[in-house]
């Protein structure tokens, strides 16, 4: 079975785009997207933003095993933000809740601090 690198590889080259327009859609270079190629499992901001450059969706791509073995959460989307200060998710962690939907709960929040820090430093820096 294809490792998450393999399977974006593929989808990039059953596209027709470009690895150059790729790149250059989201700030990388060259030599950094080919190491994503080999890599077994994938952030989900990173597959999510080549999906859309080469409109593909991955959710259908990546195995149940697969998806829970890594942040490659499709089930809540991001909240769209229009003031600069990022909403706080909170989301309970009761007793009640067993051990891997509070690790869902953990790697949500995860994924939400990340997506503001990666917000804060395009602010701060600008696009590559």
């Amino acid at each position: 079975m294809p490792h998450q690198g393999e399977i974006l590889q593929e989808a990039i080259k059953n596209s027709g785009i470009s690895i150059t327009r790729i790149v250059e859609e989201l700030g990388i270079t060259r030599p950094t997207i080919y190491r994503k190629f080999k890599d077994e499992t994938l952030d989900y901001g990173f597959v999510k933003k080549v999906g859309e450059i080469i409109n593909h969706d991955f959710s259908t791509d990546f195995t149940v095993v697969q998806q829970s073995a890594i942040p490659f959460v499709t089930s809540s989307p991001r909240p769209v933000v229009t003031n600069s200060v990022t909403p706080r998710v909170s989301l309970p962690l009761n007793a009640d809740l067993d051990a891997s939907k509070q690790l869902l709960v953990l790697q949500t929040k995860y994924i939400a601090l990340l997506e503001a820090y990666n917000d804060l430093l395009l602010k701060v820096y600008g696009p590559k």
